[in-house]
């Protein structure tokens, strides 16, 4: 009998991760990161797609004392991810863009803003900057 984790004992406690620990293709990350800045890279009123139509997007440097990574924010994250802010992201995911990694959060997970972070943010340590080939590898 596969039991999802809804054992009655309330919710796992989640275990926070640090950036530097990020894989390619990994997800359902629990960290509490500083927004170093944020570019919106897109900005559509009156798209062409109805589904893209007010949609925003703003690439936020986000980051721990261990690395720091490009966090694709949508929307209301925008908002939320203001540079200075510190914020737990919880279930995050990494995508990839153009081989490198961004640090996500979609409908699964949450973007809380809390109180400020006393590190500060290892930008010399960037992992969006690093470049992976795509190369399938089966890790069984």
């Amino acid at each position: 009998m596969a039991d999802n984790g809804g054992g009655g004992r309330g919710l796992r406690k989640p275990v926070f991760v640090k950036v530097e620990s990020l894989k390619p293709g990994t997800n359902g990350h629990t960290l509490v990161v500083k927004v170093v800045n944020s570019n919106t890279v897109l900005q559509k009123g009156a798209a062409a797609s109805p589904h893209l139509r007010n949609t925003r997007i703003a690439e936020c440097l986000v980051g721990d004392d261990t690395a720091s990574i490009l966090f694709t924010a949508r929307n209301e994250q925008v908002d939320l991810l203001k540079p200075g802010t510190t914020a737990v992201l919880r279930n995050a995911k990494i995508d990839m863009f153009k081989g490198s990694m961004r640090l996500a959060v979609d409908k699964w997970g949450r973007i809380e803003v809390t109180e400020p972070a006393t590190f500060e943010v290892k930008e010399d340590n960037n992992l969006s900057l690093v470049e992976y080939e795509l190369v399938n590898v089966v890790d069984e």
